[in-house]
């Protein structure tokens, strides 16, 4: 006999009015294209729509699944500033231009 597995909860995001306008203002306003992305994904999760649904269409390109609920966790957890790309992420550079030795003469 196969025991049913239970889904899990509806993703769900409540905001209050001034969560609400911070969110829209950053998506409307930001310099940050990722910024702009991730609060247009958590209006649209506010506004009762799926994370899976959002992750497959309702950004300008799709994303994971677990990137949105990712990001919805963040915000939980700590407001606009969960948003932000953490430092050390990205490709560190192979050259430094801030070292520099002096040049030898021959």
């Amino acid at each position: 006999m196969l025991e049913e597995q239970a889904m899990p909860p509806a993703l769900k995001l409540e905001l209050t009015a001034k969560q609400r306008q911070e969110l829209e203002t950053l998506r409307d306003q930001s310099p940050k294209p990722y910024l702009r992305e991730r609060a247009a994904a958590l209006l649209k999760i506010a506004a009762g729509q799926s994370g899976l649904a959002t992750a497959r269409s309702g950004l300008l390109k799709p994303r994971l699944p677990d990137t949105i609920y990712a990001w919805v966790k963040r915000y939980q957890a700590q407001g606009v500033a969960g948003l932000q790309q953490t430092a050390g992420r990205g490709r560190k550079p192979a050259f430094s231009p801030s070292v520099r030795r002096p040049r030898q003469r021959a």
